[in-house]
């Protein structure tokens, strides 16, 4: 099998559609004497920010000497991104023989795996066979029937909750909770985002029903900006040790939360250890924090044009969004043409409602998957909210192509303008979907591009 065959088989996958429960993941990792124990852990559950706090976890951990696991979804471009040893992505010859690997044990088998619970099982064997001494796991969906929820970790860490995947976890944010609290364990400590109460009651409930410390933000440990423009901020962290002047390089206020979730239990669990206490010292947290990439939040991807990406696919992280342009992208750049893509399943008023009253040009594009909402739909949408003067662009190519156009006529307007903002901003939001394409576009070849999905 070559990596075209791996992809094959990858993607056939997907007619097993999403099935929540643990039975696959743990039969097929019983058949390889179960990786996942070989390895320290740390469980990262939450709807939106889970990404950026396991990156964050395991940049500090690799700059205090330890070789890191690293497992995320989804992916922007290529497959490979979602498996990380020191932030090195998984080869292709490694995908092929891993995929091999695990068809073959399942040979005579009656298992049937979906596409998240083969890739997690994928992971946790590449992880033991590779070494490492941790390994940092978000989730796909969920927690408590999560494939990656067979792990017993050193930590589990909550970020902000808020609505997403419905279908599948719940229409209040109570429901959805109980299903991130899942990832709870006997005795093992628990570090969550300040929630909403609803939510903060169902964690607390669940970390006193497993005897698992809680260190909640705000109420344990706390973080406060000094400063922050387009490249990052500038933030000192209040937990259990006090560390100055710290410098995290991705934008955003909420990037700091989700770095004082990472800090916290980095704190945890060097307790566990005198040698992880040794090794995390204030320089490997700098030199951690300093090294940290994330790509697809508050993404610079290209300087001429200026073209920002962010996944903002939930209501909550269009707020996210807007947020940040309104704190820090506007006041530099002044002029943002947004190009919206969203999925049909998702809340798109919710997502729109807080951009578009950023943008001085609107326009509405769909990604080349089956699932993405119409772009016409999309206008008939923002007519609904106001927002009649829209552009419809049928492929994300077509919108990007589009952006410039509409940045060259803003530029020459704005030459007898009396602000001298830098240059138009495009920002391209709305869905994975969309952004990875655009990225594909702007950067490279995308790989495996049909399996973005989180799950």
């Amino acid at each position: 099998m070559g990596y075209a065959g791996a992809i094959d088989y990858l993607y056939g996958l997907q007619k097993h559609g999403i099935k929540l429960g643990l039975d696959n993941t743990v039969r097929l990792l019983s058949l390889f004497n179960n990786p996942q124990e070989k390895f320290h852990s740390i469980h990262v559950a939450g709807t939106n920010g889970k990404g950026s706090t396991s990156a964050m976890i395991a940049s500090i951990l690799q700059s205090a000497g330890f070789r890191i696991g690293l497992f995320t979804s989804p992916h922007l471009v290529s497959f490979t991104e979602r498996i990380r040893i020191n932030n090195e992505e998984i080869t292709e010859e490694e995908v092929v023989e891993l995929t091999e690997d695990i068809r073959s044990a399942m040979e005579g088998s009656e298992l049937n795996p979906t596409f998240f619970e083969f890739v997690t099982v994928m992971a946790f064997l590449y992880f033991k066979r590779k070494n490492v001494d941790w390994a940092v796991v978000e989730t796909g969906m969920g927690g408590r029937l999560d494939a990656t929820n067979v792990l017993l970790p050193e930590a589990s860490v909550i970020t902000s909750i808020n609505y997403d995947h419905s279908e599948f976890l719940g229409n209040t944010i109570s429901a959805i909770a109980e299903e991130k609290a899942g990832i709870i364990k006997n005795g093992t400590p628990v570090i969550t985002s300040a929630q909403e109460p609803s939510a903060m009651n169902v964690i607390e409930r669940r970390a006193g029903e497993k005897n698992a410390g809680l260190f909640v933000y705000g109420r344990n440990f706390s973080a406060a900006i000094k400063s922050e423009d387009t490249k990052g901020s500038v933030f000192d962290y209040n937990g259990g040790s006090n560390i100055d002047d710290l410098v995290i390089p991705l934008p955003g206020r909420h990037q700091v939360l989700n770095v004082a979730l990472a800090l916290k239990t980095i704190e945890i669990v060097s307790k566990k250890s005198s040698h992880h206490a040794s090794c995390i010292t204030h320089h490997a947290i700098s030199a951690g924090l300093e090294n940290i990439k994330w790509q697809g939040r508050l993404e610079l991807v290209s300087k001429e044009p200026l073209i920002l990406i962010d996944g903002a696919h939930n209501p909550d992280a269009a707020k996210i969004l807007a947020d940040s342009l309104k704190e820090i992208f506007i006041r530099e750049y002044g002029r943002i043409i947004l190009i919206a893509g969203i999925m049909s399943d998702k809340d798109a008023r919710g997502i729109m409602e807080p951009l578009l009253p950023l943008a001085a040009e609107i326009i509405l594009t769909a990604p080349a998957y089956e699932r993405a909402a119409s772009p016409q739909k999309l206008a008939e949408c923002a007519a609904e909210m106001g927002f009649t003067d829209t552009h419809i662009a049928p492929t994300v190519r077509e919108a990007i192509a589009m952006a410039v156009s509409l940045g060259e006529i803003g530029a020459q307007r704005q030459e007898n303008s009396e602000k001298n903002f830098t240059d138009s901003l495009i920002l391209i939001t709305g869905s994975f979907y969309t952004i990875g394409e655009a990225k594909e576009i702007l950067c490279g070849r995308g790989i495996l591009s049909g399996l973005r999905e989180t799950r």
